[in-house]
């Protein structure tokens, strides 16, 4: 219980502030520029995380919003729910309402994921075409999709957005943002919910871990350099259009810190 509550501590100086959140945008265009151009300059070792078929790309990234809404929606439940009664003194019907209103975001994310990942795979099918491998013959009737493609043993081209790109920086920005309700949290009166928190959240910056360092795999290994800023700057489009745009109007999921407003110093993305 200690180690846990000490590691939820260094984890919270280290995630859970307006720094990592201003920060965290600008280090995954960075890591895109400098992985892309390390990639393209065959400066890049030979490593295990290059076959798509490793550990971590199959049980994690491929599942990427799995894993993220799995942690996710138990943390902003619990967390929602104390803030509302701690700081605000609600009952518990407004309680509840408020915590429904914060996992609506979740439902939004799901809309984002859903629709852009549909998107990507529309732009792959209109720009591609398929071409038989090396000593077969011809194909019978040009597939339409990557999938009949793929079907027929063909092989696809056409210009593939990188999915991984856009969803991991979307799922690490989201992360970041919804931790940032642990500082203006006080549990200490509940050791048992204290280390509830600590656990999905100590669990929430591993995660976090883990989608920047296979986003930094994915920069390094997969992709055009343009599939890749692309998918890059969709993700951070999604992230700015809902937490920096639409979730400061009143009929939104609203912030994490609904009390607390964005020019104050523990929500602020301009110190």
């Amino acid at each position: 219980m200690e180690r846990l509550e000490r590691c939820g501590r260094w984890w919270r100086a280290a995630l859970a502030n307006g720094r990592v959140r201003r920060r965290l945008p600008w280090l995954l265009l960075a890591i895109v520029l400098v992985g892309s151009a390390l990639k393209d300059n065959d400066l890049v070792p030979e490593t295990p995380l290059q076959n798509k078929r490793n550990p971590l790309n199959v049980y994690f990234v491929k599942v990427a919003w799995a894993w993220t809404l799995w942690l996710l929606l138990p943390f902003m439940a619990v967390t929602t729910y104390q803030f509302a009664k701690s700081k605000f003194r609600y009952g518990r019907t407004k309680s509840v309402l408020l915590v429904l209103r914060r996992l609506s975001a979740l439902l939004v994310g799901t809309a984002v994921w859903y629709v852009c990942t549909g998107l990507f795979l529309y732009i792959e099918n209109l720009t591609g075409t398929c071409s038989s491998p090396a000593g077969a013959g011809e194909l019978r009737r040009p597939p339409a999709t990557k999938q009949e493609c793929r079907q027929g043993s063909g092989v696809w081209d056409g210009f593939d957005i990188s999915g991984h790109c856009f969803l991991l920086s979307y799922c690490a920005l989201l992360i970041v943002e919804e931790v940032a309700v642990l500082e203006g949290l006080a549990t200490e009166q509940n050791s048992k919910l204290r280390a509830l928190i600590d656990g999905l959240f100590v669990s929430l910056c591993l995660l976090t871990v883990i989608w920047v360092f296979m986003f930094l795999c994915t920069a390094l290994y997969f992709h055009d350099f343009s599939q890749k800023i692309l998918g890059v700057l969709i993700g951070l489009a999604a992230w700015y259009g809902t937490y920096r745009f639409w979730y400061l109007k009143p009929f939104s999921p609203g912030l994490p810190l609904p009390s607390l407003p964005l020019s104050s110093k523990k929500y602020s993305y301009s110190r």
